[in-house]
């Protein structure tokens, strides 16, 4: 029986309820708890790099301009992803669950796999979207990472893409 499960949700909605889903229908085979997390990725939300090359080859720093709209990016990102977090575990205390939430920012498998372990998760269930070759060389897969590291057991929970408007018509 599973106890402490920590569930693992970015940025898409769809890919969040799924994963939260799965994790609510274990929780509440035993007297469960979940715990929420969210990890904000910053050199994935459009960090400015500190220093491009310029046409003439030189490097040159970002603006003030450009690093201050940015940071006001970055709050946004916090704040709409605290209020995803308390969505999702007001849905899960409505199914009688106990919930926490944590929104961390780093790398996200190790930010993952380091919660679990502190937090003496159980399990851990997480999305995957199903990158595969080039896309998962050079993105990464944050499920397997977590699959190869996690200190507990692992539900990686694979996408279902939405139907398309032309594709549920026919």
């Amino acid at each position: 029986m599973f106890e402490r499960v920590l569930v693992a949700v970015d940025q898409e909605p769809v890919m969040a309820r799924q994963v939260l889903s799965e994790a609510m229908t274990i929780a509440q085979v035993g007297p469960g708890q979940l715990r929420i997390l969210q990890v904000l990725y910053p050199l994935k939300s459009g960090y400015p790099d500190p220093l491009y090359m310029t046409l003439d080859g030189a490097f040159s720093a970002v603006s003030t301009e450009a690093f201050g709209a940015y940071v006001t990016q970055w709050r946004e990102l916090e704040r709409t992803s605290q209020v995803n977090l308390d969505t999702y575990a007001a849905e899960a205390r409505k199914a009688g669950l106990q919930v926490t939430t944590s929104q961390l920012i780093g790398e996200p498998g190790r930010e993952i796999c380091a919660l679990a372990e502190t937090w003496q998760a159980d399990l851990i269930v997480l999305g995957r979207r199903g990158l595969q070759g080039v896309g998962e060389l050079l993105l990464g897969s944050v499920s397997n990472f977590v699959m190869h590291r996690a200190p507990c057991a692992v539900l990686v929970v694979q996408g279902v893409a939405p139907v398309k408007e032309t594709e549920a018509h026919g």
